[in-house]
């Protein structure tokens, strides 16, 4: 046992190379009646294709809906041309830059409430603009009137 204040015993080199001779002849004797066994093995594991489960799972008989068993795919089952899902905030950001370019086609057009808006402005300022150019017109021809009489 591994305790504090008490001292500490060393396995001296005979020792540690027979257990390691018996660990390797146990291996050996292991590894020879498994061959044998593993042709038997290997024909009774291909009947049934269920995977081996952990834990609990074994005892108990699991019926959950929700659960997705992974399956690995070969690489030759990967189709590489299907369409990519997209996950939800890909799709949000490529929806709202359609809905803008929508948006400013039709506000181009002067289909929108704020192209409206903006039009009618700028009608009311041009209209100004020409007033007060008429104005000062008149005025510059008023002083020259003015100007030829004295």
């Amino acid at each position: 046992c591994n305790h504090k204040g008490r001292g500490k015993q060393f396995s001296n080199p005979e020792e540690i190379d027979r257990q390691m001779k018996a660990q390797r002849e146990m291996e050996e004797n292991e590894g020879a009646e498994r061959g044998s066994s593993a042709e038997s093995e290997e024909e009774s594991s291909s009947d049934d294709e269920q995977p081996k489960r952990k834990g609990v799972e074994g005892l108990i008989e699991i019926e959950n809906p929700n659960r997705v068993s992974q399956k690995s795919k070969k690489v030759v089952e990967i189709d590489v041309d299907a369409p990519k899902e997209l996950s939800r905030r890909e799709r949000e950001e490529i929806e709202k830059q359609k809905a803008k370019e929508r948006y400013m086609k039709l506000h181009l057009e002067g289909k929108t409430e704020q192209a409206r808006a903006d039009l009618a402005r700028l009608a009311i300022i041009k209209k100004q603009r020409e007033d007060a150019a008429r104005k000062r017109e008149d005025l510059r021809k008023g002083e020259l009137i003015v100007k030829r009489r004295f």
